[in-house]
């Protein structure tokens, strides 16, 4: 048997690949999010602040992850972040998904339909994060802003995530998201689920074998709480 190591995979086809896993890494964050709220036991973060603002403005929570992506996509003008392709098709796709599987899957009855809803919400939330953070087309608008601040500011991602996170889900709880042992939940897990699916969803970079992520992507924002 050859020692020669494989030859790298053909730049279309590694594209075509990144183009998938960003698609399918979008959809199933919409997903799962919609998910999260049929089971009705406490939503993320930011779930929580497009929830509240649904009840608000009677707009779904779709459109409202959109108009506030959009809003997020705004504040990286003065931190100066960059946006990448992956980024705007964020702020569009995570929420048209969204509605569309709230538009299909009914809300969760009795305690094992919500807990079963809650739970593949959150393990498919890691696996479309692993995804689309994977494909290298760019940080999502919340990620952006996390991390722009954080070179900004000088603070820790750490201390930046949770200050953020606070504010949204406070704010986000006070005008009607639900908060819950499933923002619990998801707060404890989603760190090591995303950090386990980008291993397993990495794309090896141009010219090597290597699987890292490239540098400059968002995943300590997401990893390190």
């Amino acid at each position: 048997m050859s020692n020669l190591p494989s030859p790298a995979r053909p730049p279309a086809r590694r594209l075509t690949r990144r183009v998938a896993q960003l698609s399918a890494g979008l959809a199933l964050y919409g997903a799962s999010v919609a998910l999260l709220v049929r089971g009705g036991l406490g939503l993320e973060p930011w779930g929580v602040l497009h929830q509240g603002l649904s009840e608000l403005t009677g707009l779904t929570m779709g459109v409202v992850s959109i108009v506030v992506g959009a809003v997020v996509l705004l504040l990286w003008i003065p931190i100066r972040q960059r946006p990448g392709p992956g980024t705007v098709a964020n702020v569009f796709v995570v929420g048209i998904a969204m509605d569309a599987t709230l538009a299909l899957v009914p809300d969760g009855h009795g305690l094992t339909v919500r807990t079963s809803l809650l739970i593949t919400g959150i393990v498919l939330n890691g696996a479309a994060t692993g995804l689309y953070i994977a494909a290298r087309f760019g940080p999502g608008p919340r990620d952006g802003l996390m991390t722009g601040l954080h070179r900004l500011t000088g603070r820790s991602v750490r201390l930046v995530r949770t200050a953020i996170e606070v504010a949204v889900v406070a704010t986000g709880f006070a005008l009607g998201g639900t908060v819950g042992i499933g923002t619990i939940a998801y707060a404890l897990s989603i760190g090591p689920l995303a950090q386990l699916f980008l291993r397993v969803f990495a794309i090896p970079s141009a010219g090597t074998g290597s699987t890292a992520v490239a540098a400059g992507t968002p995943a300590r924002a997401i990893l390190r709480r």
